[in-house]
Protein backbone atom coordinates (compact mmCIF):
# COMPACT_ATOMS: atom_id res chain seq x y z
CA UNK A 1 0.00 0.00 0.00
CA UNK A 2 1.24 3.68 -0.70
CA UNK A 3 1.17 5.80 2.14
CA UNK A 4 3.08 9.08 0.08
CA UNK A 5 3.33 10.87 -3.56
CA UNK A 6 5.17 13.90 -4.09
CA UNK A 7 3.96 15.74 -7.57
CA UNK A 8 5.13 18.50 -8.15
CA UNK A 9 3.11 21.72 -10.41
CA UNK A 10 3.23 22.50 -13.93
CA UNK A 11 5.51 24.80 -15.35
CA UNK A 12 4.62 27.51 -18.19
CA UNK A 13 7.50 26.12 -19.35
CA UNK A 14 6.04 23.05 -20.29
CA UNK A 15 4.94 23.85 -23.70
CA UNK A 16 8.97 23.78 -24.54
CA UNK A 17 9.04 19.70 -22.96
CA UNK A 18 10.59 17.61 -25.26
CA UNK A 19 8.30 15.51 -27.39
CA UNK A 20 8.51 12.48 -29.62
CA UNK A 21 4.61 12.38 -30.38
CA UNK A 22 4.61 14.67 -32.64
CA UNK A 23 1.18 16.10 -31.36
CA UNK A 24 1.25 19.80 -31.17
CA UNK A 25 2.47 21.65 -28.28
CA UNK A 26 0.28 21.44 -25.03
CA UNK A 27 -1.94 24.36 -23.84
CA UNK A 28 -0.64 25.69 -20.45
CA UNK A 29 -3.55 26.16 -18.69
CA UNK A 30 -5.85 23.40 -19.74
CA UNK A 31 -2.57 20.94 -18.87
CA UNK A 32 -2.91 22.98 -14.92
CA UNK A 33 -6.95 21.93 -15.30
CA UNK A 34 -5.77 18.39 -16.04
CA UNK A 35 -2.91 18.01 -13.38
CA UNK A 36 -5.80 19.03 -10.66
CA UNK A 37 -7.65 16.70 -11.30
CA UNK A 38 -5.00 14.04 -11.10
CA UNK A 39 -3.86 15.12 -7.54
CA UNK A 40 -7.94 14.55 -6.95
CA UNK A 41 -7.94 11.58 -8.30
CA UNK A 42 -4.72 10.76 -6.11
CA UNK A 43 -6.38 12.07 -2.78
CA UNK A 44 -9.10 9.60 -3.38
CA UNK A 45 -6.81 6.51 -2.86
CA UNK A 46 -6.38 7.62 0.32
CA UNK A 47 -2.32 8.85 0.29
CA UNK A 48 -0.83 12.26 1.24
CA UNK A 49 0.09 14.32 -1.37
CA UNK A 50 3.47 16.66 -0.64
CA UNK A 51 2.78 19.13 -3.93
CA UNK A 52 6.58 20.77 -4.96
CA UNK A 53 6.60 23.88 -6.92
CA UNK A 54 6.68 24.83 -10.41
CA UNK A 55 10.13 25.14 -11.74
CA UNK A 56 10.19 27.42 -14.89
CA UNK A 57 13.94 26.51 -16.18
CA UNK A 58 12.81 22.61 -16.08
CA UNK A 59 10.32 22.23 -19.18
CA UNK A 60 9.52 18.71 -18.25
CA UNK A 61 9.74 18.71 -14.05
CA UNK A 62 6.52 17.90 -13.78
CA UNK A 63 7.24 14.27 -14.31
CA UNK A 64 9.01 13.74 -10.93
CA UNK A 65 9.14 9.64 -11.61
CA UNK A 66 12.37 10.11 -14.21
CA UNK A 67 14.26 11.13 -11.16
CA UNK A 68 13.77 9.21 -8.67
CA UNK A 69 13.23 5.37 -7.89
CA UNK A 70 10.90 5.13 -4.94
CA UNK A 71 11.45 1.61 -3.13
CA UNK A 72 10.61 0.32 0.11
CA UNK A 73 14.15 0.37 0.98
CA UNK A 74 15.63 3.13 -0.32
CA UNK A 75 15.25 6.21 -2.60
CA UNK A 76 18.21 6.23 -5.87
CA UNK A 77 18.02 9.40 -7.21
CA UNK A 78 18.50 9.09 -11.29
CA UNK A 79 20.74 10.73 -13.69
CA UNK A 80 18.00 11.56 -16.43
CA UNK A 81 18.96 10.49 -19.80
CA UNK A 82 18.56 13.65 -21.65
CA UNK A 83 20.61 16.27 -20.85
CA UNK A 84 18.08 19.55 -20.16
CA UNK A 85 16.93 17.12 -17.49
CA UNK A 86 19.98 16.12 -15.69
CA UNK A 87 19.69 18.59 -12.87
CA UNK A 88 16.27 17.40 -12.19
CA UNK A 89 17.68 15.15 -9.74
CA UNK A 90 19.39 17.63 -7.12
CA UNK A 91 16.33 19.81 -7.93
CA UNK A 92 14.14 17.01 -6.00
CA UNK A 93 16.82 15.64 -3.98
CA UNK A 94 15.44 17.81 -0.60
CA UNK A 95 12.52 16.80 -0.83
CA UNK A 96 13.01 12.48 -0.97
CA UNK A 97 15.30 13.01 1.93
CA UNK A 98 12.55 14.01 4.14
CA UNK A 99 11.32 11.09 3.54
CA UNK A 100 14.09 8.54 3.18
CA UNK A 101 17.29 8.00 5.27
CA UNK A 102 18.65 5.96 2.50
CA UNK A 103 19.29 7.95 -0.24
CA UNK A 104 21.47 6.33 -3.62
CA UNK A 105 22.45 8.23 -6.48
CA UNK A 106 23.32 7.30 -10.15
CA UNK A 107 26.36 8.21 -11.26
CA UNK A 108 28.29 9.34 -14.72
CA UNK A 109 28.71 7.71 -17.38
CA UNK A 110 25.33 6.04 -16.22
CA UNK A 111 22.25 7.53 -17.42
CA UNK A 112 18.82 5.95 -15.60
CA UNK A 113 15.42 7.77 -16.24
CA UNK A 114 13.01 5.52 -13.09
CA UNK A 115 9.99 5.88 -16.10
CA UNK A 116 12.23 2.89 -17.32
CA UNK A 117 11.57 0.75 -14.09
CA UNK A 118 8.71 -0.89 -13.43
CA UNK A 119 8.27 -2.59 -9.60
CA UNK A 120 7.10 -6.39 -8.61
CA UNK A 121 7.56 -7.03 -5.53
CA UNK A 122 10.77 -7.52 -4.90
CA UNK A 123 11.94 -7.34 -8.16
CA UNK A 124 12.34 -4.40 -10.72
CA UNK A 125 12.28 -5.04 -14.43
CA UNK A 126 15.16 -2.55 -16.18
CA UNK A 127 14.51 -0.89 -19.60
CA UNK A 128 17.81 -0.05 -21.42
CA UNK A 129 16.44 2.67 -23.67
CA UNK A 130 17.57 6.02 -25.59
CA UNK A 131 17.33 7.58 -21.90
CA UNK A 132 18.51 4.71 -19.71
CA UNK A 133 21.67 3.04 -20.78
CA UNK A 134 23.39 -0.30 -20.17
CA UNK A 135 26.22 1.55 -17.26
CA UNK A 136 22.73 3.01 -15.90
CA UNK A 137 20.79 -0.01 -15.55
CA UNK A 138 23.47 -2.50 -13.43
CA UNK A 139 24.41 0.44 -11.18
CA UNK A 140 20.96 0.40 -10.40
CA UNK A 141 20.95 -3.48 -9.42
CA UNK A 142 24.06 -3.29 -7.63
CA UNK A 143 21.97 -0.68 -5.56
CA UNK A 144 18.53 -2.79 -5.69
CA UNK A 145 21.09 -6.25 -4.69
CA UNK A 146 23.06 -4.21 -1.78
CA UNK A 147 19.50 -3.67 -0.22
CA UNK A 148 17.93 -7.26 -0.78
CA UNK A 149 16.47 -6.29 -3.94
CA UNK A 150 16.71 -7.81 -7.12
CA UNK A 151 16.64 -6.33 -11.10
CA UNK A 152 16.95 -7.47 -14.81
CA UNK A 153 17.70 -5.32 -17.60
CA UNK A 154 15.04 -5.75 -20.60
CA UNK A 155 15.96 -4.19 -23.96
CA UNK A 156 13.34 -2.05 -25.81
CA UNK A 157 12.68 -1.85 -29.64
CA UNK A 158 9.88 0.42 -29.83
CA UNK A 159 9.28 2.77 -26.94
CA UNK A 160 10.64 5.78 -24.82
CA UNK A 161 10.56 4.41 -21.49
CA UNK A 162 9.85 0.86 -20.24
CA UNK A 163 6.61 2.13 -18.50
CA UNK A 164 5.40 3.62 -22.26
CA UNK A 165 3.97 -0.23 -22.42
CA UNK A 166 3.26 -1.83 -19.23
CA UNK A 167 1.86 -1.27 -15.84
CA UNK A 168 1.48 -3.59 -13.04
CA UNK A 169 -1.47 -3.52 -11.51
CA UNK A 170 -0.36 -6.16 -8.42
CA UNK A 171 -1.84 -9.47 -8.35
CA UNK A 172 0.21 -11.13 -10.80
CA UNK A 173 -1.89 -8.76 -13.51
CA UNK A 174 0.23 -6.87 -16.48
CA UNK A 175 -0.87 -4.67 -18.56
CA UNK A 176 1.09 -4.79 -21.79
CA UNK A 177 0.93 -3.01 -25.00
CA UNK A 178 3.13 -3.70 -28.11
CA UNK A 179 6.76 -5.37 -27.87
CA UNK A 180 5.88 -6.22 -24.36
CA UNK A 181 2.65 -9.03 -25.34
CA UNK A 182 5.40 -11.63 -27.03
CA UNK A 183 8.41 -10.71 -24.46
CA UNK A 184 9.55 -13.60 -22.86
CA UNK A 185 10.17 -11.77 -19.70
CA UNK A 186 6.48 -11.48 -18.83
CA UNK A 187 5.00 -14.22 -19.78
CA UNK A 188 4.47 -15.76 -16.65
CA UNK A 189 1.68 -12.98 -16.06
CA UNK A 190 -1.44 -12.73 -16.23
CA UNK A 191 -1.15 -10.45 -19.41
CA UNK A 192 -4.13 -8.04 -20.09
CA UNK A 193 -3.14 -6.82 -23.46
CA UNK A 194 -4.29 -3.53 -24.41
CA UNK A 195 -5.27 -3.44 -28.22
CA UNK A 196 -2.80 -1.22 -30.66
CA UNK A 197 -5.78 1.56 -30.83
CA UNK A 198 -5.21 2.37 -26.77
CA UNK A 199 -1.76 1.62 -26.43
CA UNK A 200 -1.24 5.14 -24.80
CA UNK A 201 -3.19 3.70 -22.17
CA UNK A 202 -0.97 0.69 -21.06
CA UNK A 203 0.31 3.32 -18.70
CA UNK A 204 -1.75 3.55 -15.80
CA UNK A 205 -0.93 3.47 -12.10
CA UNK A 206 -2.49 1.07 -9.27
CA UNK A 207 -2.74 3.40 -6.28
CA UNK A 208 -4.13 1.13 -2.56
CA UNK A 209 -6.49 -1.07 -4.82
CA UNK A 210 -7.77 1.42 -7.59
CA UNK A 211 -6.33 1.88 -10.74
CA UNK A 212 -5.76 5.64 -12.34
CA UNK A 213 -5.74 5.49 -15.95
CA UNK A 214 -6.03 8.54 -19.10
CA UNK A 215 -9.68 8.84 -20.37
CA UNK A 216 -11.01 7.69 -23.66
CA UNK A 217 -9.87 4.09 -23.83
CA UNK A 218 -13.36 1.94 -23.40
CA UNK A 219 -11.73 -1.18 -24.02
CA UNK A 220 -8.67 -1.13 -21.78
CA UNK A 221 -10.75 0.07 -19.20
CA UNK A 222 -13.62 -2.48 -19.07
CA UNK A 223 -10.62 -5.02 -19.31
CA UNK A 224 -9.25 -3.18 -16.07
CA UNK A 225 -12.27 -2.83 -14.19
CA UNK A 226 -12.91 -6.64 -15.43
CA UNK A 227 -10.59 -8.00 -13.09
CA UNK A 228 -12.42 -6.10 -10.10
CA UNK A 229 -10.53 -2.92 -10.35
CA UNK A 230 -12.19 0.50 -9.42
CA UNK A 231 -11.00 2.36 -12.35
CA UNK A 232 -10.38 6.23 -12.03
CA UNK A 233 -9.81 8.19 -15.16
CA UNK A 234 -8.40 10.75 -15.99
CA UNK A 235 -7.62 13.41 -19.23
CA UNK A 236 -3.41 14.01 -19.53
CA UNK A 237 -4.23 14.47 -23.26
CA UNK A 238 -1.53 18.06 -22.71
CA UNK A 239 1.31 16.11 -21.18
CA UNK A 240 0.76 13.22 -23.24
CA UNK A 241 1.88 15.99 -26.63
CA UNK A 242 5.05 15.98 -24.31
CA UNK A 243 5.62 12.38 -24.19
CA UNK A 244 4.27 11.80 -20.74
CA UNK A 245 1.81 9.19 -19.07
CA UNK A 246 -0.21 8.61 -16.23
CA UNK A 247 2.88 7.24 -14.26
CA UNK A 248 5.07 9.75 -15.02
CA UNK A 249 3.56 12.64 -12.66
CA UNK A 250 4.17 11.42 -9.01
CA UNK A 251 6.14 9.31 -6.80
CA UNK A 252 4.29 6.92 -5.22
CA UNK A 253 5.85 5.07 -1.85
Amino acid sequence: MFKHVITRTPCPALVDGLSEAGLGQPDYHKAMEQHNHYIRALQSCGVEITMLPPENDYPDSVFVEDAVLCTPHCAIITRPGAESRRNEAELIAPAIQRFYQQVEWIKAPGTLDAGDVMQVGSHYYIGQSARTNEDGALQLINILEAHGMTGTIVSLEEVLHLKTGLAYLENDNLLVAGEFVTKPEFQKYNLIVVPAEESYAANCIWVNGKVIMPSGYPVTREKIAALGYEVIEVNTSEFQKVDGGVSCMSLRF
